[in-house]
């Protein structure tokens, strides 16, 4: 079974326009070949050279309603899938994912959560200001290090389904 986080976003910005910060997030860390574009991350997804499959696609409403994280509704409007592969450097496919992450969250507006399964959430962004989990085995220093901040560190998770 495959490894799959989510960035969750509640935004203004639509699907193509995320695709397109991320495709430019993407670039200077020479992630994606040349076949990499807009088109295929909207479409079937791009690969990156370490293995992560990468997704952008517009959020559905659940069945089961929107959750809660940190007291308030989250309804995500557009969301990214990091799929890791599994033969793999997987820590190396999480920095990777963290470093988009953060490069497509210093452009694309609004809240955002970067989750595992709604069950172990790295990330929040509410209101403008960044919370990363404190958990170690998640952000180890190399991570924390690679990252411009300011954040805080405070763990998420999701409640109270609405």
């Amino acid at each position: 079974m495959a490894i799959s986080y989510s960035l969750d976003l509640v935004t203004t910005w639509t699907t193509a326009g995320v695709a397109r910060s991320l495709a430019d997030a993407a670039r200077p860390m020479r992630l994606f070949d040349a076949t990499a574009s807009v088109d295929t991350l909207l479409g079937d997804g791009a690969l990156t050279e370490h293995g992560t499959w990468i997704r952008v696609t517009p959020c559905r409403p659940t069945p089961w309603g929107d959750p809660r994280i940190g007291g308030r509704v989250f309804t995500p409007t557009v969301s990214v899938a990091f799929r890791l592969g599994k033969h793999t450097d997987i820590p190396g496919q999480q920095d990777d994912m963290t470093r988009l992450t953060d490069g497509l969250l210093a452009q694309v507006p609004g809240d955002a959560v970067l989750h595992l399964d709604y069950e172990d959430v790295w990330l929040v962004r509410q209101d403008g200001v960044l919370a990363l989990s404190e958990n170690s085995d998640m952000w180890p220093p190399n991570r924390l290090a690679a990252l411009p901040g300011p954040y805080r560190r405070r763990t998420h998770e999701f409640t109270d389904w609405d």
